[in-house]
């Protein structure tokens, strides 16, 4: 860990925003906090990041990002503590991933500095929207994108890394209905599938939608070679409690790393429970939902945490799964890695990262 200091300035908002939001009634990434952290990359070396109220910014109509997808973003959340601090969630994992995503869209890393010291000040001074209520948490949102204004293929010389914030409640209010992917691929070896690159979820938009149309929220994304394993589904990482035992595909090139999958996965360790990273069939999922051995699935990010699934559709025949309160594992988890972001459970692992106030 760095110990080195940044001088940060601030342009704090003439007035806050914040009487505009309900804590017991948030919708998800609607609200934006007051400020943001910017820093841009230019002449070589990215620049001292500001502390500036949050707005829009201006761009040229050639800047490279829209034209040519060199952007990536990380998504994390800061929660409050029973004593109220805030406490931030595996930050310097997203950092890191951050920085594999920047090395494979071509984009100069961010150093540590800028990320963490910008990240702390920018919660000093929004602190306020961190929620207090149980089952909330402020989104937070670190981005860069290239900023040439220039039309040609190369990577640009000039980019731009920011952090807004977001007080959010759950993602998903329900069990999701999701369906099999047989056509459409999510990534390819070899591609950028490893990457949270805005384009991969902007190519996944006309698949998802499809399968909104035919009565299912997401879907389950498969091998682009021969669709019979599975990968990730929608947006997120995919799990499966079959027979007693939690499984879920190994990371790949085609599978995003995913930070809340690995925290699901080592809960569940300290929990006891059994735990599998391999490959899954498609068919293994449709044997073990006749046999009546798929007890579990559900989805892990950062937006959900965990997503229940409640029916998972494979060519036009829906498997219904067992009721979500009966479900002990991911229930499990659930409440403990709550109880672990919230400092009421032991960190185990040293995941969180305090910011006194």
């Amino acid at each position: 860990m760095s110990t080195d200091t940044l001088t940060i300035s601030t342009q704090p908002v003439a007035k806050s925003r914040i009487s505009e939001l309900d804590f017991n009634n948030i919708e998800f990434g609607k609200i934006f906090s007051d400020h943001m952290l910017v820093a841009d990359f230019k002449d070589g070396a990215w620049q001292t990041p500001e502390i500036v109220p949050y707005g829009n910014m201006s761009m040229s109509p050639a800047t490279s990002a829209i034209h040519y997808g060199q952007a990536i973003f990380e998504g994390m959340k800061a929660y409050r503590s029973a004593d109220g601090d805030i406490l931030l969630f595996r930050p310097y994992d997203n950092f890191r991933r951050l920085n594999i995503s920047a090395e494979r869209m071509c984009i100069p890393p961010i150093s540590e500095e800028i990320f963490m010291q910008g990240l702390q000040q920018l919660l000093r001074m929004d602190a306020a929207w961190v929620p207090p209520t149980a089952g909330s948490a402020l989104y937070i949102r670190p981005f860069m994108f290239a900023t040439d204004d220039f039309i040609g293929v190369r990577p640009s010389s000039n980019y731009r890394f920011a952090i807004f914030t977001c007080p959010v409640a759950s993602y998903y209010s329900s069990p999701v209905r999701v369906a099999i992917e047989t056509k459409y691929v999510r990534s390819a070896e070899g591609g950028a599938g490893f990457a949270k690159a805005a384009g991969n979820y902007g190519a996944a938009m006309y698949p998802a939608k499809k399968m909104q149309e035919r009565g299912y929220q997401q879907l389950i994304w498969t091998d682009h070679k021969e669709h019979k394993y599975i990968e990730e589904s929608g947006t997120m990482n995919v799990m499966f409690v079959i027979d007693g035992v939690l499984v879920t595909p190994a990371v790949s090139s085609t599978i995003l790393a995913g930070i809340t999958r690995d925290s699901v996965l080592q809960v569940a360790r300290d929990l006891g429970y059994k735990v599998e990273e391999r490959r899954i069939s498609v068919d293994e999922i449709v044997a073990a939902h006749k046999a009546g051995k798929l007890q579990e699935a559900f989805g892990t990010g950062t937006a959900a945490t965990i997503a229940q699934i409640a029916t998972i559709n494979y060519n036009g025949e829906d498997m219904d799964l067992p009721a979500v309160e009966g479900r002990e594992i991911s229930n499990a988890v659930a409440t403990q890695l709550d109880k672990i972001k919230t400092g009421e459970a032991p960190d185990l692992h040293n995941w969180n990262y305090r910011i006194s106030l």
